[in-house]
């Protein structure tokens, strides 16, 4: 990829979605190890997402107005791991409340504007995104897979200091990413500002749905390992069956220039709404058997992969250079915002419901993204290439 920091951008990815991977799998593990109920768990885990309801709209204003995207990737690098020190003091409820709100404020901050400085770099090449992209989901994979096999042996005491760890890693990464800013089209005159942008057809549609698909991933990130570990499943397997979903993002992100050539981003957002519904309905009711588990792991890379890369690629194309942050923020957000309420109900209705209906729950709201996107986001002749 010439003229484009290929590698510090994707060591920049690595790190980040390293904290994911440590985060998504193993943070309603450890709780459940200090002994917090499954209502205290879901709380405590949909904290980080409600804070990515608020800073990365605050930070996105900022990175739009001042123009200092990569300042503020590197200090909100900087002040997650800061904050998230706070954890070696105590593990009382309230404090772990103020740590999940304080290292999340500054965390959610980070990605957004980095997106941004990545499609920069890229200078209109965005079919290229998805493999720099792809070294987030293998960071991922080196973390649940290591962290898997570590709390085989060891005793989960040791999961902040792993966590701290990669949050230094963010930080190493920040500072070795040169900046770029995106460039200005041409008819960025004409076209009135950010609230103008998301009042255009189909946005805000979008970014609904963007709300639905993640508060269906709700009882996923915070209650999965939970729920195989009660299915007997041992910590090593089940690191390297969330591994194994993230390989399938992999392998979908290398694809997904070629994807997005033959198809348009309403039919790749409906195909993974639509398999996003099924996967749920897989993992609560036939998570027992080991086919059926591989199965739906494999699907991640349509809940998550064909997911992301065409919201980002939507975003990208409905903002102007002056928006682009803000735009970026707000999908980040209301990914918080769904993340969030999926967490909570997830956390209420798991110890009353159980799984089946926790995630048949998580199954309707992707069935109605999937029919939202259909119905209301027009299709873009000049999406497709021949």
């Amino acid at each position: 990829m010439t003229q484009v920091p290929y590698w510090r951008l994707s060591s920049f990815y690595f790190f980040y979605f390293c904290l994911l991977g440590g985060t998504a799998p193993f943070l309603a593990l450890y709780f459940h190890h200090l002994g917090f109920s499954s209502a205290r768990i879901g709380e405590l885990v949909a904290i980080p997402m409600l804070m990515r309801c608020v800073a990365p709209n605050l930070w996105g204003w900022l990175g739009d107005r001042s123009g200092q995207r990569l300042a503020i990737v590197r200090f909100g690098a900087v002040c997650t791991a800061l904050c998230f020190s706070g954890i070696f003091l105590g593990h009382r409820y309230a404090w772990l409340a103020l740590i999940m709100a304080g290292h999340a404020f500054f965390w959610h901050a980070v990605l957004p504007q980095f997106e941004v400085i990545t499609l920069a770099h890229l200078s209109g090449r965005t079919e290229s995104y998805s493999r720099i992209r792809l070294w987030g989901s293998i960071g991922f994979i080196c973390t649940v897979v290591g962290l898997g096999w570590l709390f085989e042996f060891a005793s989960l005491d040791a999961y902040p200091l792993a966590l701290l760890a990669i949050m230094l890693g963010i930080v190493g990464a920040s500072w070795w990413v040169p900046n770029a800013q995106p460039p200005a089209r041409q008819d960025e005159a004409n076209a009135g500002g950010f609230l103008q942008q998301l009042l255009k057809p189909g946005v805000l549609a979008f970014y609904l749905c963007v709300c639905l698909m993640q508060l269906s991933h709700g009882p996923y990130y915070t209650f999965l390992t939970l729920h195989l570990e009660a299915l007997g499943y041992p910590r090593g397997l089940i690191g390297q069956l969330w591994a194994l979903g993230v390989v399938a993002e992999v392998l979908l992100f290398l694809v997904m220039p070629r994807l997005l050539k033959r198809f348009s981003l309403r039919q790749v957002l409906v195909a993974s709404f639509l398999l996003a519904a099924l996967r749920w309905l897989l993992l609560g009711t036939l998570a027992g058997h080991l086919p059926v588990l591989l199965f739906a792991q494999l699907l991640h890379a349509a809940t998550f992969g064909s997911f992301h890369a065409a919201a980002i690629h939507f975003v990208q194309r409905s903002f102007q250079a002056r928006q682009q942050g803000q735009g970026q923020a707000l999908y980040a957000a209301l990914a918080g915002t769904g993340g969030a309420l999926g967490a909570l109900y997830s956390g209420y209705s798991w110890g009353s419901l159980g799984p089946v209906w926790t995630f048949s729950i998580a199954s309707i709201a992707a069935l109605a993204a999937a029919f939202i996107i259909w119905t209301r986001l027009n299709e873009d002749p000049h999406e497709r290439h021949p």
